[in-house]
């Protein structure tokens, strides 16, 4: 069979190689894949900024937003099931969080991440996965499935800005500001809306898509200076470019007892003026809460797979630009214009 896989530390080492086939053993999954999806951080890996390949092993398959079918059925699972890999599994010591079923938030970072960290990942044409670690997902859905792990991501961003909000008995948001409008930025303002919140979304790209994705979910889209959209002052932020100027501008736009979650990974190069006394000063009179979520457990996928079954089918459609079928895949990590989200089709060849 074929696999996406990359040599780690090597840039710009991808290739689509042939790859053993994954042995069925009645404790595993043997799933056929219909879609990869690409995001920033398997470009990060084919750039060599990080990414690890298993024990033993020069390359690591790349790949973490799975979506398959089910062709060597076990555990619960029914041969034909359309399935999603979870991407993070527990460390082996482990550490509470990891016994706890909430590896996501790993304290000791012995965790093993498929497609990124010291496990293959899901860019391969068959794939095992144990059934601990597979989450059901609607057929209706279709290949929008695929977009199922981006949508877990702010799944743990609203089920922590909601308990963080429970902090008092009278919290009620009323207003949302997202900064980005790539796919995590749209998810994020989807569930937002989804909660019945007035949702501002900011971006630098005032053409292409983007700008009626957010009008049709109701939204409000914004470009340009991100100065406009400090007099909204939102209840709830999600911060998902990652940029550092972005990240200073929002540290004083938000409203009192405001909560603003960063799920963008900055960049460690370069510095920005910041006034980290008025951000202090300002945080505490407004108890305003500031904090950082990457990654999920399973009580996110499956808080995922609802936002996705509750949303207009329509909609999510237009959240994928691009299908690439498998035989053209250097297609698919180029950067274009008026891209949102671009999937590996693995039906198309």
């Amino acid at each position: 069979m074929r696999a996406l896989t990359v040599r780690p530390g090597v840039a710009n080492s991808l290739s689509l190689d042939d790859w053993p086939e994954p042995a069925a053993d009645g404790r595993r999954l043997i799933v056929k894949a219909l879609a990869l999806g690409i995001c920033g951080t398997d470009h990060e890996i084919i750039a060599a900024e990080y990414g690890t390949a298993p024990p033993g092993s020069e390359r690591l398959v790349i790949g973490h937003e799975s979506l398959g079918e089910v062709i060597e059925p076990a555990g619960d699972f029914a041969k034909g099931d359309r399935v999603v890999g979870i991407v993070r599994r527990p460390d082996p010591v482990p550490c509470a969080c990891c016994a706890g079923g909430e590896w996501d938030m790993c304290r000791n970072g012995q965790y093993t991440e498929r497609g990124i960290k010291a496990a293959h990942g899901y860019g391969a044409e068959r794939f095992a996965l144990d059934p601990a670690f597979a989450v059901k997902v609607d057929p209706a859905l279709g290949i929008l499935g695929v977009l199922l792990e981006p949508a877990t991501i702010l799944a743990k961003a609203w089920d922590h800005i909601e308990r963080i909000g429970a902090r008092t008995r009278t919290w009620k948001p009323l207003t949302a500001l997202v900064t980005g409008a790539g796919p995590v930025g749209l998810l994020a303002a989807l569930m937002g809306r989804q909660r019945g919140l007035e949702v501002h979304v900011f971006d630098r790209t005032s053409d292409g898509p983007k700008p009626q994705l957010v009008a049709d979910l109701g939204g409000v889209y914004h470009s340009g200076d991100l100065g406009e959209i400090e007099k909204l002052a939102p209840d709830v932020v999600i911060e998902s470019t990652g940029a550092g100027p972005v990240v200073a501008g929002l540290m004083g736009a938000a409203g009192i007892d405001a909560i603003m979650c960063l799920t963008g990974i900055s960049s460690a190069k370069g510095q920005i003026d910041f006034n980290i006394g008025g951000f202090n000063r300002n945080a505490v009179l407004r108890n305003d809460v500031v904090f950082g979520a990457v990654n999920a457990n399973r009580a996110h996928y499956e808080a995922g797979a609802k936002a996705l079954a509750e949303a207009d089918p329509a909609w999510l459609s237009r959240v994928i630009s691009r299908r690439v079928p498998l035989a053209r895949w250097r297609e698919a990590y180029e950067r274009r214009d008026g891209d949102v989200k671009v999937v590996i089709d693995f039906e198309a060849g």
